[in-house]
């Protein structure tokens, strides 16, 4: 029986996936690892990297592979050196193929790549688009409101009563690009996991709640 649990989120833009993560790792008490918010700490680190990758980003371009599997591996290797350590939850570390390879290499290096499964959280192009373009942001605390289920009804931020707003790179143009990105970058890293026999496909054009009762089932 393998004693941790890996789990590789994957989904389109604003298919929750962040969301169902953070929920996975609270119900198995895994560790949680976004790249959004890995990559966001190593840009306030003051060196050539930190500030480079800072203007890679705000110019809304990707991070470059190699920083992107630096970051992950010293964040693995932590993870190894930890004890009473249970798993992780990888959030966006599998935007590409190649990222995928590398990832798969480093799990089996530490000796966890028997415990992997990816979760494809799926949802339409269309539904993509339309949560994107109705989600909000609180200008507070930065809590992200999904266009799905009662959070269409919530008028202030759920945390902090923050007022709420459209996100600045939800935008028509930004939202296709992305969208573009995912059939042409990830969909073939779902194809490498597919044929590996580690991916599983959740609908989640349902409830938060919904989606998540399939995908404990992935990992009970």
């Amino acid at each position: 029986m393998p004693d941790k649990k890996i789990a590789i989120l994957i989904g389109p833009p604003g298919s929750g996936k962040g969301t169902q993560a953070k929920l996975l790792a609270e119900r198995f008490d895994l560790k949680y690892l976004g790249s959004g918010d890995t990559l966001r700490k190593r840009i306030k680190k003051p060196d050539f990297t930190g500030e480079k990758l800072a203007k890679v980003l705000e110019e809304g371009s990707l991070a470059p592979s190699f920083v992107v599997i630096k970051l992950l591996l010293d964040e693995l290797e932590k993870f190894k050196e930890e004890k009473g350590f249970k798993g992780v939850v990888l959030d966006g570390w599998t935007r590409i193929l190649s990222e995928a390879v590398f990832l798969d290499e480093a799990l089996s290096w530490y000796g966890w790549d028997r415990d992997t499964k990816a979760v494809f959280i799926r949802i339409s192009p269309e539904e993509s688009y339309n949560r994107l373009t109705k989600r909000r942001q609180c200008k507070k605390c930065g809590n992200i409101i999904p266009w799905v289920g009662e959070f269409k009804e919530i008028e202030r931020c759920n945390k902090c009563e923050g007022e709420l707003a459209t996100r600045i790179d939800d935008n028509s143009d930004s939202i296709k690009r992305r969208l573009e990105e995912f059939e042409k970058e990830t969909v073939p890293a779902l194809e490498y996991y597919r044929k590996k026999e580690k991916l599983f496909e959740v609908d989640g054009e349902r409830s938060i709640e919904k989606v998540f009762e399939d995908v404990l089932k992935i990992f009970t």
